[in-house]
């Protein structure tokens, strides 16, 4: 019979799960068995199939700030990461950060809202949105990340952990190369693909190269890296919030929709709203005192 694992997850700054309450879940709905991944953060729980399970769990939690995810307790460890990066490993959207720097932030970020959430078409997003950006110099990048870019809490844990067990790890943004080129050095990834600005004399174009690295895109560059390692889509975890990232998500092993927009977390069978980034290795059944912490 296949064995389900049921992991709850709370934001580990506040670690809201009871001991009462995984006593509880397991005795009512689960096999018994309790394994703490972390004191108050996270802990799996035994399971037997049944297609009433996620509702009663719905039911248990109630209100209360915790994540929950029911998986296969089969294959949970990932041999690779393919992650999204802005609002999943920063905490900004960095082409609405250099709209900024021409006073159309507002404008950018309305468009940038609605391409996220599956409103409009992604590619043309991009390209209305960067033809607003012509004229601005090349080089206004490294201030941006130096002064404004944050990295969301948990990203350089969650890849120097899988790092460390040997997994393979890759930032795959429909934003710029500028910013993941910096950004995925920093945070230790073993390799980063977006979309190309043009530029002509130190300023930018208005333009971005074609093709423009959109949701196909992302498919394409987690088989292509699948291909690499010789292994398959059911071997990555993938993580990201956008519209462009759900055909990723859907097709990884394990994808995770990380504080998503709403039609994303509408669309994703496993969805993290309170947790970290930390929450991806819980999913795959690591210890906090198996951290790597960054």
């Amino acid at each position: 019979m296949l064995m389900l694992v049921l992991t709850l997850i709370a934001n580990p700054n506040s670690r809201d799960i009871s001991n009462e309450l995984a006593r509880e879940i397991a005795n009512d709905i689960g096999t018994g068995s309790i394994n703490w991944l972390a004191d108050g953060a996270a802990c799996d729980i035994g399971l037997l199939p049944s297609e009433a399970t996620e509702l009663k769990v719905s039911e248990m939690i109630a209100e209360a700030p915790i994540d929950f995810a029911i998986q296969p307790n089969e294959n949970r460890r990932k041999k690779a990461l393919i992650a999204d990066m802005d609002s999943t490993m920063i905490e900004q959207e960095c082409i609405d950060e250099l709209a900024a720097e021409v006073g159309i932030k507002d404008e950018v970020s309305a468009i940038t809202a609605k391409a996220m959430n599956g409103e409009i078409d992604f590619d043309a997003a991009v390209e209305k949105r960067v033809a607003l950006l012509k004229g601005l110099n090349a080089d206004v990048t490294d201030a941006i990340i130096r002064n404004r870019i944050t990295f969301a809490s948990g990203g350089a844990t969650l890849v120097r952990t899988m790092k460390a067990s040997g997994a393979y790890t890759a930032l795959v943004s429909g934003g710029f190369t500028t910013f993941t080129s910096r950004i995925g050095a920093t945070l230790g990834f073993d390799e980063n693909r977006a979309n190309v600005l043009e530029t002509d004399d130190g300023k930018l174009t208005g333009e971005v190269r074609k093709p423009i690295l959109g949701a196909a895109a992302k498919v394409v560059a987690l088989n292509e890296i699948a291909g690499t390692l010789g292994c398959t889509a059911s071997d990555f975890i993938a993580v990201g919030d956008g519209a462009n990232d759900l055909p990723m998500l859907q097709m990884a092993g394990t994808g995770v929709a990380l504080h998503a927009k709403p039609n994303v977390a509408a669309k994703s069978k496993i969805k993290i709203n309170h947790g970290d980034l930390t929450s991806l290795l819980y999913l795959q059944g690591y210890c906090e005192s198996e951290f790597v912490n960054g």
